[in-house]
């Protein structure tokens, strides 16, 4: 069975985690990615190290499917190699700080000639403005995108979410912007540029909070707990702020992770107050409606957790869902890791590595039906040098020990 991007070849020029959370995507998707890394490797490979010389977690999880070779870009022979690669790939992605590779020789206008159809990928902190030379982070792109402004208790500083928004989740945008791309060449032939600055992909993950700015003009945001607003939207803590109030409610036996997160919805007002002892709520006008619950939330929320608390949160889950409440236990990384449903939906998946041994890494979230994957190990530095330079470029292959003694590989 081929898969969805079987045919297209990716020349993947990018390091440690938004650019390569991207490409890593694109070979599940079936694509061919050669990973371009200087003779040093890619510096994830070496961060973080659990295991003495062998490639990091970090590197292997960012890089399982690709194919590896080695290439010093600043040297005469290897600028003529780049620029065969160039002309020989569908999809090129960088994301090198802003005016690298233009600085190597390899302006959109001259990967245009070489290669009219190729997209040309990057990956950039911030778009073009004030902030354009500035160096981008993870919790950077969550502090200047509108995550960490929101995400806390309101008494409390900002907070980073653990979820990579700015490095992953620009790297899923990109992989959007290279899928249509490719789709549109099929009626130009053309090749385009596609830009992506992980401020701006935070961004339009924080989309709702500033509908809830502009809301503001209006006056307080009854959907959330805050006692006070002034002209910014407050951290609200668990509070999703949409239309159905929800919060995590501690449970049984109170460690860290024993929570779970009760969303209250109109329908589910009444089983819910049966299960926490509480059935004359469910007819009280001071409780029995929506508008009636918003301006005490924290109150019944207080009321929900004095019922979990003395309950396991799987017993918790599985009262809740009984009476089709929307809820779920908050999953330590330890039982992710461990749970079976993820396993068996390839969400959790164990790898073997040659130097590494096995190691569990995060599956393909997208599922299709006629492009299965098959993960693979992240490959080890310059693994396909042979592969590419002497079966695809063509070079004789005693040239690669002198390339590699030039440094030049």
């Amino acid at each position: 069975m081929t898969r969805a991007l079987e045919g297209v070849r990716v020349l993947d020029m990018t390091h440690v985690q938004s650019g390569p959370s991207a490409t890593q995507l694109l070979a599940w998707l079936g694509a061919d990615v050669i990973k371009v890394e200087a003779p040093s490797g890619d510096i994830t490979r070496t961060q973080l190290r659990d295991i003495p010389d062998a490639d990091s977690l970090y590197f292997t999880m960012l890089n399982c499917n690709k194919r590896s070779i080695t290439l010093n870009t600043k040297t005469v022979r290897g600028k003529e190699l780049l620029t065969e690669l160039i002309r020989r790939c569908d999809v090129m992605v960088e994301n090198f700080g802003p005016g690298a590779v233009d600085r190597m020789g390899f302006t959109w206008e001259v990967i245009q000639e070489i290669n009219p159809r190729i997209v040309y990928a990057s990956i950039k902190g911030f778009g073009e403005g004030p902030y354009t030379g500035f160096k981008a982070y993870e919790v950077v792109a969550q502090a200047m995108g509108g995550s960490m402004a929101t995400t806390g208790l309101q008494d409390g500083p900002p907070l980073a979410t653990g979820a990579q928004i700015g490095d992953s989740g620009t790297g899923m945008h990109a992989v959007a912007g290279i899928l249509a791309a490719l789709y549109q060449r099929t009626h130009t032939g053309r090749g385009q540029r596609v830009n992506v600055a992980m401020q701006h992909a935070v961004l339009n993950l924080c989309r709702v909070k500033l509908r809830d700015q502009q809301r503001l003009v209006h006056g307080p945001l009854a959907e959330y707990p805050n006692e006070d607003f002034g002209d910014e939207v407050p951290r609200s803590g668990n509070a999703s702020g949409g239309g159905q109030p929800g919060w995590a409610v501690r449970c049984a036996p109170g460690g860290p992770n024993d929570y779970v997160y009760v969303i209250v919805q109109p329908v589910g007002w009444g089983p819910l107050c049966e299960l926490i002892g509480r059935p004359e709520l469910a007819d009280d006008p001071e409780w029995a409606t929506p508008a009636a619950r918003l301006p005490k939330l924290g109150k019944m929320f207080q009321l929900i957790e004095e019922w979990t608390a003395t309950l396991p949160k799987w017993e918790v889950l599985e009262q809740l869902n009984a009476h089709n409440i929307p809820c779920g236990p908050i999953l330590s990384t330890k039982e992710i890791i461990e749970d079976a449903s993820l396993a068996a939906n390839d969400m959790i998946v164990e790898v073997a590595h040659p130097e590494r041994g096995s190691y569990v890494t995060v599956g393909n979230p997208l599922k299709l039906s006629d492009s299965p994957t098959d993960i693979t190990a992240s490959p080890l530095l310059g693994e396909h040098n042979a592969d590419v330079y002497a079966g695809e470029l063509g070079l004789d292959p005693a040239e690669l020990p002198l390339l590699q003694a030039q440094g030049v590989i």
